[in-house]
């Protein structure tokens, strides 16, 4: 139990500071001439994982990331009951961080919640979604891969980057938020996108719900390549 809470908290942290980063820069909460640019989300979202790595990484493992988790359990790493544990604990710390942007936001500025949510925290995939689904669902795709595979290369107990695991990690967010969040508003993570949709929907716009599929299909997809791809790569033959 001490392993899933850790996973509830790193993943609350995660989605308050990496999507509240978000939210709060398109909207400024009422403030004027406040906002951040795309690489300060994308190192909100990397930041997070590196705190959250050197605080959790020795209880959990910081998946944080139901791609992750499945990635390690399909290597072999995790069973594949606390692998379920792990995945069900990160989309209800998403969906509290969810909750609480959700409440700074309609408190401080009554009716804003839908469009930011359904812009920027959930897809940011408006001009793809539905009409160009291909393109969004390969680039989750390939950048969950490639995020998962540093997180398994960097993490192997014998070809791992010991201490410097999260950094690696966290940095490799930051690249991969850099690269995504104009195509899709980079998910690469299911529970992250969940828990922001589902108060979309509360808000009023349930646009997020009905895309939502593609930020769970594609990466959990990339995440299966990586797990493959890994293990023929760590493999005494190769």
């Amino acid at each position: 139990m001490k392993k899933y809470l850790a996973e509830m908290i790193g993943t609350f942290v995660l989605t308050l500071m990496g999507c509240g980063a978000a939210v709060f820069a398109g909207i400024g909460l009422g403030t004027t001439g406040y906002g951040i640019s795309t690489l300060g989300v994308a190192f909100a979202f990397g930041l997070s994982v590196i705190a959250m790595a050197y605080t959790i990484g020795n209880i959990s493992g910081c998946h944080i990331n139901p791609a992750i988790t499945m990635g390690v359990w399909v290597s072999g790493r995790m069973k594949g009951k606390e692998a379920c544990g792990y995945m069900v604990f990160q989309v209800i710390g998403a969906i509290i961080a969810s909750a609480v942007i959700y409440f700074l936001v309609h408190t401080g500025n009554e009716g804003g919640i839908s469009a930011v949510f359904n812009d920027t925290t959930t897809t940011g995939a408006n001009s793809y979604l539905p009409g160009n689904v291909v393109p969004a669902f390969v680039a989750e795709f390939i950048f969950t891969f490639i995020f998962v595979l540093v997180v398994l290369g960097t993490t192997d107990s014998k070809k791992g980057a010991g201490a410097f695991a999260g950094l690696a990690i966290g940095l490799a967010l930051v690249l991969v938020h850099i690269a995504c969040i104009p195509i899709t508003g980079t998910s690469v993570n299911p529970a992250r996108s969940i828990g922001p949709a589902i108060f979309a929907c509360i808000q009023g716009d349930c646009t997020p719900i009905s895309q939502i599929w593609l930020f769970i299909v594609a990466p959990i997809a990339g995440a299966l390549l990586s797990a493959g791809v890994w293990k023929g790569l760590a493999s005494k033959e190769a």
